[in-house]
Order: structure tokens, then C-alpha cells, then sequence
């Protein structure tokens, strides 16, 4: 695979033909890595309480609240456009509430995580493995967001 067939720079709209294409083809292990960390988070062999597609899903909410259209509609095709995480089995009422409010302050708010905030995902059953996956998730996500809309704006776009 080709770095500019990595679903960073397929998303951001680089290819080598633009005017960054020659720069970040010398930072390739940059992009190599970017790809493995998204596989890593996105389908771990060992997910926890949280399935490939629940973690799509959340990954969709983080770009799609970021204004990350096109981002969010790469993780959209992982899961389907139709799937509600609410309706997951895996994600309760109790749990939904609780979440999903954290996903979106860890994505958008970071320095405003509290304990209190991992107290009240613990109290909803969320293991401290499974908040560390969320965690893991969460951040790479807000950087392939930060990462993608930095080369469409280095590369001309918007």
C-alpha cells in the first residue's frame, strides 16, 4: 500500500501529484504508522465491552462533531449508515447516558476531564480496561481529525 492510499492522506485529498505530495512522502513512516494506529483502535483482536462497530460509531460522532464530514463518512462506511448507537445491545440506557457525554467532552474538551467523569463511567460497569480503550480511541481519532484538516489546509483546501 501506497502512504497516499492510507485512509489519512485518501481523506485529506493528497496524492502525489500536490504541492505537499513530495514533503510527505518523506515523512512516510508518519502516515505507515497513522494507519496501524487507526487499525489498532478501531479492530483490536481484544475490544473489551466495546465491538468494531460500536467503536466506528463513536468514531463517526467525534469527526462528525469536529465538522470532519468527510472523516466521519469513512468510519459511516465501517459500520452503516443506519446504525444508531443507542439501538447497540452492548450500549444500555444507563450506559448510553453516561458514554456518551464522555466521549464528547474527551474529544472536544479534554482539559476539562475530571475524575468524577471516569468515577461515573465506573459506576455504569465500564471496566479501567475498557476506559483506557475508550480513551485510546478517543485521542487518535481527535488527531486524525486535527491531522487531516491540517493537510487540506496545507495542501489549499478547506
Amino acid at each position: 500500500m501506497s502512504i497516499f492510499e492510507t485512509n489519512t492522506l485518501v481523506v485529506s485529498g493528497v496524492s502525489p501529484e500536490d504541492g505537499i505530495g513530495e514533503a510527505i512522502s518523506t515523512r512516510s513512516n508518519i502516515f505507515e504508522l497513522t494507519q496501524l494506529a487507526e487499525a489498532s483502535v478501531l479492530r483490536p483482536m481484544e475490544y473489551g465491552m466495546f465491538p468494531h462497530d460500536v467503536r466506528a460509531a463513536l468514531a463517526y460522532r467525534i469527526a462528525a462533531n469536529a465538522g470532519e464530514t468527510q472523516l466521519a463518512e469513512h468510519y459511516a462506511a465501517a459500520f452503516g449508515d443506519n446504525y444508531n448507537i443507542a439501538q447497540s445491545r452492548i450500549i444500555e440506557e444507563k450506559l448510553d447516558s453516561t458514554l456518551i457525554p464522555f466521549v464528547d467532552k474527551a474529544a472536544h474538551a479534554t482539559k476539562d476531564i475530571v475524575a468524577e467523569d471516569i468515577l461515573k463511567l465506573q459506576a455504569v460497569g465500564v471496566s479501567d480496561a475498557d476506559i483506557v480503550r475508550l480513551c485510546e480511541l478517543i485521542a487518535f481519532v481527535a488527531y486524525q481529525v486535527r491531522v487531516v484538516v491540517g493537510l487540506r489546509l496545507m495542501n489549499g483546501g478547506i
